[in-house]
Protein backbone atom coordinates (compact mmCIF):
# COMPACT_ATOMS: atom_id res chain seq x y z
CA UNK A 1 0.00 0.00 0.00
CA UNK A 2 1.41 3.28 -0.93
CA UNK A 3 0.04 7.21 -0.91
CA UNK A 4 0.79 9.57 -3.12
CA UNK A 5 4.23 11.17 -1.58
CA UNK A 6 2.59 14.28 -2.80
CA UNK A 7 -0.51 14.03 -1.21
CA UNK A 8 1.05 13.09 1.55
CA UNK A 9 3.77 16.27 1.74
CA UNK A 10 0.52 18.37 0.93
CA UNK A 11 -1.46 17.56 4.44
CA UNK A 12 1.71 17.84 5.93
CA UNK A 13 4.05 14.88 6.17
CA UNK A 14 7.40 15.11 7.05
CA UNK A 15 9.93 13.29 5.91
CA UNK A 16 12.61 11.16 8.67
CA UNK A 17 16.19 9.24 8.36
CA UNK A 18 16.86 6.62 10.66
CA UNK A 19 20.11 4.68 11.23
CA UNK A 20 20.28 0.87 11.08
CA UNK A 21 19.32 -0.61 14.15
CA UNK A 22 17.32 2.64 15.54
CA UNK A 23 13.53 1.84 16.71
CA UNK A 24 10.76 3.77 14.96
CA UNK A 25 7.88 2.39 17.30
CA UNK A 26 8.23 -0.35 20.10
CA UNK A 27 5.33 -2.97 20.55
CA UNK A 28 2.61 -1.63 23.36
CA UNK A 29 2.98 1.97 22.90
CA UNK A 30 0.31 4.56 21.65
CA UNK A 31 0.68 4.76 17.82
CA UNK A 32 0.55 9.02 16.59
CA UNK A 33 1.61 8.89 12.75
CA UNK A 34 1.15 6.67 9.84
CA UNK A 35 4.56 5.29 8.67
CA UNK A 36 5.53 4.82 4.83
CA UNK A 37 9.08 3.67 4.09
CA UNK A 38 10.81 5.41 1.00
CA UNK A 39 14.13 3.54 1.36
CA UNK A 40 16.01 1.29 2.76
CA UNK A 41 14.62 -1.56 4.55
CA UNK A 42 12.52 -1.63 7.92
CA UNK A 43 11.72 -4.97 9.54
CA UNK A 44 8.37 -5.29 11.11
CA UNK A 45 8.53 -7.80 14.66
CA UNK A 46 7.96 -9.31 17.65
CA UNK A 47 10.17 -9.76 20.47
CA UNK A 48 10.18 -11.79 23.37
CA UNK A 49 11.58 -10.85 27.20
CA UNK A 50 14.63 -13.71 26.28
CA UNK A 51 15.31 -11.03 22.61
CA UNK A 52 14.00 -14.12 20.65
CA UNK A 53 12.81 -12.36 17.67
CA UNK A 54 9.03 -13.11 15.75
CA UNK A 55 9.10 -11.37 12.42
CA UNK A 56 5.98 -10.42 11.00
CA UNK A 57 7.26 -8.41 7.81
CA UNK A 58 10.11 -7.35 6.08
CA UNK A 59 9.26 -4.02 4.59
CA UNK A 60 10.00 -3.00 1.38
CA UNK A 61 9.66 0.91 0.01
CA UNK A 62 6.56 2.49 -0.86
CA UNK A 63 5.07 0.18 1.74
CA UNK A 64 3.38 1.43 5.00
CA UNK A 65 3.56 -0.64 8.39
CA UNK A 66 2.37 -0.65 11.67
CA UNK A 67 -1.09 1.35 10.37
CA UNK A 68 -3.48 -1.46 12.33
CA UNK A 69 -3.87 1.17 15.50
CA UNK A 70 -4.94 3.80 13.25
CA UNK A 71 -8.07 1.69 12.57
CA UNK A 72 -8.39 0.25 16.07
CA UNK A 73 -7.49 2.69 18.61
CA UNK A 74 -5.42 0.49 20.23
CA UNK A 75 -1.08 0.22 20.68
CA UNK A 76 0.80 -1.26 18.08
CA UNK A 77 1.08 -4.88 17.94
CA UNK A 78 4.50 -5.07 16.77
CA UNK A 79 8.01 -3.30 16.92
CA UNK A 80 9.20 -1.33 13.97
CA UNK A 81 13.21 -1.37 13.73
CA UNK A 82 15.14 -0.27 10.39
CA UNK A 83 17.25 -3.02 9.41
CA UNK A 84 19.87 -0.59 7.18
CA UNK A 85 19.81 3.63 7.10
CA UNK A 86 16.45 4.31 5.59
CA UNK A 87 14.13 7.48 4.86
CA UNK A 88 10.38 7.40 6.03
CA UNK A 89 7.53 9.85 5.73
CA UNK A 90 5.28 10.27 8.18
CA UNK A 91 1.54 12.00 8.41
CA UNK A 92 0.21 12.53 12.05
CA UNK A 93 -2.74 9.93 12.98
CA UNK A 94 -5.66 13.00 12.81
CA UNK A 95 -4.70 14.20 9.53
CA UNK A 96 -4.55 10.46 8.06
CA UNK A 97 -8.37 9.68 9.51
CA UNK A 98 -8.80 12.89 7.77
CA UNK A 99 -7.24 11.55 4.75
CA UNK A 100 -9.40 8.35 4.41
CA UNK A 101 -12.68 10.05 5.36
CA UNK A 102 -11.72 12.22 2.08
CA UNK A 103 -10.48 9.48 -0.18
CA UNK A 104 -12.77 6.41 -0.40
CA UNK A 105 -10.27 4.57 -2.72
CA UNK A 106 -7.68 5.17 -0.29
CA UNK A 107 -10.10 3.50 2.28
CA UNK A 108 -11.09 0.67 0.38
CA UNK A 109 -7.12 0.10 -0.30
CA UNK A 110 -6.67 0.12 3.30
CA UNK A 111 -9.32 -2.34 3.81
CA UNK A 112 -7.70 -4.54 1.23
CA UNK A 113 -4.14 -4.50 2.44
CA UNK A 114 -5.61 -5.21 6.00
CA UNK A 115 -7.39 -8.59 4.74
CA UNK A 116 -4.49 -9.46 2.92
CA UNK A 117 -2.21 -9.15 6.00
CA UNK A 118 -4.38 -11.52 8.21
CA UNK A 119 -5.00 -13.63 5.53
CA UNK A 120 -1.08 -14.18 5.68
CA UNK A 121 -1.71 -14.66 9.31
CA UNK A 122 -3.80 -17.54 9.10
CA UNK A 123 -1.46 -19.01 6.60
CA UNK A 124 1.57 -18.88 8.95
CA UNK A 125 -0.49 -20.32 11.78
CA UNK A 126 -1.52 -23.35 9.42
CA UNK A 127 2.20 -23.62 8.36
CA UNK A 128 3.43 -23.73 11.86
CA UNK A 129 0.90 -27.13 12.80
CA UNK A 130 3.73 -29.20 10.40
CA UNK A 131 6.89 -29.94 12.21
CA UNK A 132 8.94 -30.51 9.23
CA UNK A 133 11.31 -27.59 8.48
CA UNK A 134 11.24 -27.85 4.80
CA UNK A 135 7.90 -27.79 4.27
CA UNK A 136 7.21 -24.74 5.89
CA UNK A 137 10.15 -22.92 4.48
CA UNK A 138 8.58 -23.95 0.76
CA UNK A 139 5.00 -22.93 1.71
CA UNK A 140 7.00 -19.63 2.87
CA UNK A 141 8.75 -19.49 -0.68
CA UNK A 142 5.46 -19.77 -2.38
CA UNK A 143 3.44 -17.52 -0.71
CA UNK A 144 6.43 -14.67 -1.62
CA UNK A 145 6.43 -15.70 -4.86
CA UNK A 146 2.35 -15.29 -4.83
CA UNK A 147 2.22 -12.21 -3.62
CA UNK A 148 5.00 -10.85 -4.71
CA UNK A 149 6.71 -8.91 -1.32
CA UNK A 150 10.34 -9.90 -0.48
CA UNK A 151 11.00 -11.72 -3.70
CA UNK A 152 12.02 -10.69 -7.39
CA UNK A 153 10.05 -11.29 -9.91
CA UNK A 154 13.02 -10.74 -12.83
CA UNK A 155 15.18 -13.52 -11.14
CA UNK A 156 13.49 -15.44 -8.85
CA UNK A 157 15.24 -14.27 -5.55
CA UNK A 158 14.14 -14.35 -2.20
CA UNK A 159 14.68 -11.04 -0.56
CA UNK A 160 15.24 -12.55 2.84
CA UNK A 161 18.19 -13.73 4.88
CA UNK A 162 18.55 -17.31 6.47
CA UNK A 163 17.93 -15.31 9.95
CA UNK A 164 14.78 -13.34 8.77
CA UNK A 165 12.99 -16.62 7.54
CA UNK A 166 14.06 -18.36 10.12
CA UNK A 167 12.15 -15.72 12.30
CA UNK A 168 9.24 -15.91 10.22
CA UNK A 169 8.50 -19.39 10.76
CA UNK A 170 9.70 -19.78 14.38
CA UNK A 171 12.54 -22.22 13.07
CA UNK A 172 16.27 -21.91 14.58
CA UNK A 173 18.65 -20.82 11.82
CA UNK A 174 20.84 -23.51 11.73
CA UNK A 175 17.98 -25.34 10.87
CA UNK A 176 16.84 -23.27 8.14
CA UNK A 177 20.59 -23.24 6.80
CA UNK A 178 20.84 -26.90 6.65
CA UNK A 179 17.48 -27.19 5.55
CA UNK A 180 17.91 -24.96 2.60
CA UNK A 181 21.24 -26.87 1.61
CA UNK A 182 19.28 -30.03 1.42
CA UNK A 183 17.00 -28.65 -1.07
CA UNK A 184 19.27 -26.97 -3.25
CA UNK A 185 21.49 -30.24 -3.74
CA UNK A 186 17.88 -32.00 -4.50
CA UNK A 187 17.05 -28.97 -7.24
CA UNK A 188 13.85 -27.31 -5.32
CA UNK A 189 15.88 -24.01 -5.15
CA UNK A 190 19.17 -22.62 -6.57
CA UNK A 191 21.57 -21.24 -3.85
CA UNK A 192 24.15 -18.97 -6.07
CA UNK A 193 26.52 -16.46 -3.75
CA UNK A 194 24.59 -16.82 -1.47
CA UNK A 195 21.54 -15.56 -2.71
CA UNK A 196 17.90 -17.79 -2.51
CA UNK A 197 16.75 -18.22 -5.58
CA UNK A 198 13.43 -19.96 -6.50
CA UNK A 199 13.68 -22.68 -9.48
CA UNK A 200 16.26 -22.95 -12.25
CA UNK A 201 18.12 -19.54 -12.64
CA UNK A 202 20.83 -19.16 -15.11
CA UNK A 203 23.77 -16.94 -14.58
CA UNK A 204 22.44 -14.44 -17.47
CA UNK A 205 19.42 -13.91 -16.00
CA UNK A 206 20.65 -13.02 -12.71
CA UNK A 207 23.30 -10.64 -14.48
CA UNK A 208 20.15 -8.73 -16.03
CA UNK A 209 18.28 -8.64 -13.05
CA UNK A 210 17.38 -4.90 -12.35
CA UNK A 211 17.22 -5.95 -8.61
Amino acid sequence: MMIDIDLLLTLGAVYKKVGQGEMIFMEGTRCNFYYQLVSGKVRWSNINDEGKEYLQSMVEPGECFGELPLFDGGVYAATAIADEDSVLIKLHESTFHQLLIEHGEIQFAFSKLLAQRLRFKFFMLKEFMHNEPEERITSLISYLKETKHNFCEHCGKVKLTRQQIANMTCLRVETVIRTMRNMNERGQINIRKGKVYWGNVTPVIMRKCPV
